[in-house]
């Protein structure tokens, strides 16, 4: 009787070539996938910690809503500094993520003019619109923006608010109807 069970297998140059790109391909895949999985973790876990707006608006504390979508890749990028910032602003600030795609939230997308995403969009402690915010925000300009919301004091410079293509400056708020009923091109609609 033979016994095949301790023969060698020799593989060739070609297979061990195959196996390494093989390998190199998952660590890859795997690593890309890690990460856009925590970046979503991330906005979940923001979006479970959301109060409802209209609580938010009337607690007495300023709030930020943050109108984003899953799919949004800038919207994922800012999702670590979101959450380092409002850990420094722990029961000081609401932070309140609307996601573009829901239905619910189509009213307050329309109210407050959300052409792009992500946008952060700023109320005072009384729930009055003090400023927008079109864009990625890195953590420091996030404890800037909400550190003058806690103090009541002016936004920085790069805080504006957008009614169709005309940008008017926080100053100008008392002409920038948030009450039109208009229904604008949004972030959920592409051409």
């Amino acid at each position: 009787m033979i016994d095949n069970t301790n023969k060698d297998i020799d593989l060739g140059s070609l297979q061990k070539i195959f196996l390494v790109f093989l390998s190199l391909f998952l660590v890859a895949t795997l690593f890309f996938f890690r990460s856009g999985f925590k970046a979503n973790a991330m906005l979940d876990q923001l979006a479970k910690n959301s109060l409802e707006p209209d609580i938010a608006l009337s607690n007495g504390r300023p709030t930020v809503f943050e109108f984003y979508a899953d799919w949004c890749e800038a919207c994922k990028e800012m999702a670590p500094d979101m959450i380092d910032a409002k850990k420094l602003t722990l029961n000081k600030l609401d932070i309140v993520l609307l996601n573009v795609d829901n239905s619910r939230w189509f009213d307050l997308i329309d109210k407050y003019d959300v052409n792009g995403i992500p946008q952060l969009t700023f109320f005072d402690d009384k729930g009055d619109l003090k400023g927008v915010s079109l864009g990625v925000r890195k953590y420091s300009e996030l404890n800037e923006l909400f550190l003058a919301l806690i103090n009541n004091s002016e936004l920085p410079s790069f805080t504006k608010l957008s009614n169709s293509s005309t940008l008017i400056s926080k100053n100008n708020l008392e002409n920038f109807n948030i009450n039109d009923n208009i229904r604008s091109e949004g972030p959920r609609y592409h051409s």
